[in-house]
């Protein structure tokens, strides 16, 4: 019995050090709402998958799939495989669509709308709410039908970067049922209401609107050199400031902000890979930008925040995975 145990854990072991499948499988979905345009999909299949008939596999979903080659997905992957760092994972990656400024963004779900902002560039998210209903209720599905995936909410995870980021951070938050883990790189927490002059921002309202969404956990990072924007003089760019008071709360004018950390989340706004982690962890790039080079550094991180491979956690290795300076604090 030990024997087969042991000859099992090698050739899993050993499935692990290839590389990935040579090409992701490539589909093309119907997406009634976005009409003719249809959704391109590429599943990247994690090594030993076809051999392994009863084995089933955590789904990582990604916006912005036309970005896997610029953030090295690929490379990543087969690096941590090798170094036996993290679990294997199916990674479905979606293109994102001819209106990208009209699908990623913020929806309500139970209103059945689309939340849109406003930015210099025109409107944001007028389509969000078709986006993530077709991302719930047919890509999920469709995953699920026709690979060995586990089809729980602690299964799936949500990625994305900029405004791909924000549309993540409302999956996990509108659809905690299907979305256990979020990761958000340089997420667009900055959009206001498509409507009002204030500095209202519309992510921040839905975590103040709460409830907390049990079994949601967070990763979110940010680049230490994203912008200069500072819109409330505070002395902390925009960027920054806005995931940290998402996080944690704070103070807007006269009103006090609860954040996640109010809705009864344990936060971390130094994440570091070498201890127990929180609902909510929070990572600061060093000299990290707002771009696809920037994200490349973040990705490797995450995947070893989601899918870490109990080994891959023990003291000293997991010392060999980037740590995050502490995050500055704004001025109240």
């Amino acid at each position: 019995m030990r024997a087969r145990a042991a000859l099992a854990a090698l050739a899993l072991i050993a499935s692990l050090a290839l590389p990935l499948r040579a090409e992701p499988v490539r589909v093309q979905l119907d997406a009634p709402a976005f009409a003719p345009e249809r959704v391109k999909v590429s599943v990247y299949l994690p090594p030993g998958y076809g051999d392994q008939d009863n084995r089933r596999y955590d789904v990582l979903y990604i916006n912005d799939g036309q970005d896997m080659p610029a953030v090295g997905l690929e490379s990543t992957l087969s690096r941590l495989y090798a170094q036996q760092a993290i679990e294997p994972v199916i990674v479905v990656a979606i293109d994102m669509l001819t209106d990208r400024m009209g699908t990623y963004g913020l929806s309500d779900r139970a209103a059945d709308t689309s939340l849109p902002g406003r930015s210099r560039f025109g409107p944001i998210g007028t389509r969000a709410h078709d986006y993530a209903q077709w991302l719930a209720g047919t890509l999920v599905p469709y995953i699920d039908s026709n690979y060995r995936t586990v089809p729980e909410a602690y299964g799936r995870a949500m990625l994305g970067w900029s405004l791909g980021a924000l549309q993540a951070f409302d999956m996990g938050w509108q659809y905690p049922e299907l979305f256990g883990r979020v990761g958000a790189f340089s997420p667009s927490f900055w959009l206001p209401p498509l409507s009002g002059q204030g500095h209202e921002r519309l992510a921040q309202a839905m975590v103040e609107q709460g409830p907390r969404r049990e079994g949601l956990r967070m990763f979110i990072a940010v680049g230490s050199a994203e912008e200069t924007d500072d819109r409330d003089h505070d002395g902390v760019f925009d960027a920054l400031d806005d995931a940290l008071t998402l996080i944690r709360g704070g103070r807007d004018g006269e009103r006090d902000l609860r954040g996640m950390e109010g809705l009864g989340y344990r936060v971390s706004l130094a994440y570091a890979p070498c201890r127990p982690q929180p609902d909510i962890d929070f990572l600061l790039l060093a000299d990290g930008r707002h771009d696809q080079a920037s994200w490349a550094r973040m990705l490797p991180v995450f995947l070893h925040w989601a899918y870490a491979m109990p080994a891959a956690s023990a003291m000293p290795r997991c010392r060999d995975y980037l740590p995050a300076p502490a995050a500055p604090t704004p001025a109240t």
